[in-house]
């Protein structure tokens, strides 16, 4: 059930991983999607923005938990790369303990400061009501998230990526159903929208736990494995939590322009929300390539296998350039289209709406290869052992979406929005291109002093993860 991603081609092996990892991207984005289509189609465009207005904060936080515990696999796969067996298991005991305690103190704070957050943002009153119903609820999901996220990056870090997907696309599926019968037939609005993702975010989480322990002998650990181990958990920790502020980091911006579009009134906030899920779906490759870079580099760092390194980025980054034009031109010709999945055909400003919905896809499309470099170069970096970079990364972006959220929108309306997310991103790559080539060469470094075992494997000095960025 374990894949070895230290030996063949590059890019053979990056795609492959790429295409099986998007399909269970694909259903995940579905979870979200299934939601606002059937709120923005049945429920109408204040209901529609009422869930959008939940948008940055909901990044932030279920951003921070599920970046905490996909950093937590990073060991898993450099430990695998290297063929440290014993030493894998038990940083998978320890983070399946980290996991447990961040899900139980993240659930507790956000149940009890969901209300200040939503008024801190500036959240319309016409809409707060429902926004309050849905982010309450998603957040009192949050272990189901942790649950699904860490052992879907265990089994990843193995180098299986497609088990994942054949249960998220049940989970699509299961949450389609909760949808019509939680809305349509129990009355439940935007409430049942919530109750139904985390619902079916539960049975993913609680399938990869059955598999895990049923298919994976590797992972069947001794008591003494399973022996919480404070080393580990602070290698665990100066990985998973650089990797968890990341996502916060960045979202806080999102946070700052999210409170700005509120300004502007409720038809921005629906035009923004109906455009950001066609966002999320045109984007889920970027994502794909980001979760393969990090397993890719994770096993090579492991196995010392440098030269590896600097092909598979380079690789990765031609399938992402080759993807963005294909979107950019595709948005061109039919964003109008795709924002119509998510807006009420009968709704009094229909006009206006999709005019703004496509202005803003439209945007964001033009500028997907700096996107898709800030994923391959980000988690390619953090795969190595250097989330500190990554998280500086993080913090320029927010800069950027900060800045034209508190003086530009204002100013300027609609198209400085518009605009937020690509400044971002042209930050965070003028960082982050310099920033990959130094890793790559100080890894290069220490192989120069290391030396083989028995077998040929090259064995690194110990790195310590999260703390040599």
């Amino acid at each position: 059930m374990t894949k070895n991603l230290t030996t063949g081609s590059p890019m053979k092996l990056i795609l492959g991983f790429t295409l099986s990892t998007l399909f269970g991207l694909l259903f995940q984005q579905m979870y979200n999607m299934v939601d606002t289509m059937i709120v923005g189609k049945l429920l109408g465009a204040q209901a529609l923005a009422a869930v959008g207005a939940t948008g940055s904060v909901n990044f932030l936080i279920i951003g921070f938990c599920c970046g905490v515990c996909s950093g937590f696999a990073i060991p898993v796969a450099q430990r695998m790369g290297a063929g440290d067996h014993e030493k894998l298991r038990r940083y998978t005991a320890n983070a399946a303990y980290l996991s447990a305690i961040l899900a139980a103190v993240m659930t507790v704070a956000t149940g009890l400061l969901c209300g200040a957050i939503l008024t801190l943002m500036d959240t319309p009153a016409d809409i707060y009501r429902d926004s309050y119903n849905y982010i309450f609820i998603i957040f009192m999901g949050i272990p189901v998230t942790c649950l699904y996220n860490l052992l879907a990056g265990v089994i990843r870090s193995l180098g299986d990526s497609k088990t994942p997907v054949f249960f998220l696309a049940f989970s699509a599926v299961l949450n389609i159903v909760l949808d019509v019968v939680l809305i349509l037939y129990g009355g439940l609005g935007v409430a049942g929208a919530a109750i139904a993702t985390v619902a079916a975010q539960g049975v993913s989480g609680l399938a990869c736990l059955v598999w895990v322990a049923l298919r994976f002998p590797i992972l069947r650990m001794s008591r003494e494995e399973r022996t919480p181990d404070p080393v580990l958990c602070r290698d665990l920790l100066g990985m998973g939590l650089p990797m968890g502020l990341q996502y916060s980091i960045t979202a806080i911006g999102s946070v700052i322009l999210q409170a700005a579009v509120n300004g502007l009134g409720t038809l921005y906030v629906a035009a923004v929300t109906a455009g950001s899920k066609v966002f999320q779906l045109l984007v889920c490759p970027f994502d794909a390539m980001g979760s393969a870079m990090a397993t890719y580099c994770g096993q090579n760092a492991g196995a010392g296998q440098m030269d590896r390194l600097g092909r598979g980025v380079r690789d990765c980054a031609l399938l992402g350039l080759i993807y963005s034009l294909v979107a950019a031109a595709a948005m061109a010709a039919f964003a109008p289209a795709c924002a119509m999945w998510f807006i009420d055909p009968e709704e009094a400003e229909l006009a206006a709406l999709l005019s703004l919905s496509s202005r803003y896809i439209r945007v964001s499309a033009a500028f997907f290869f700096p996107l898709a470099l800030v994923n391959i170069l980000r988690f390619s970096i953090q795969g190595m052992g250097f989330s500190v970079l990554a998280v500086l990364a993080g913090v320029l972006e927010m800069f950027a979406r900060a800045a034209v959220g508190r003086w530009f929108v204002p100013a300027l309306g609609f198209e400085a929005a518009c605009f937020a997310s690509p400044a971002a991103w042209i930050c965070a790559d003028l960082f982050l291109l310099p920033a990959c080539v130094l890793c790559i060469q100080r890894l290069r470094n220490r192989w120069s002093g290391t030396g083989r075992d028995s077998v040929g494997r090259i064995h690194l000095p110990r790195l310590r993860m999260g703390a040599h960025g």
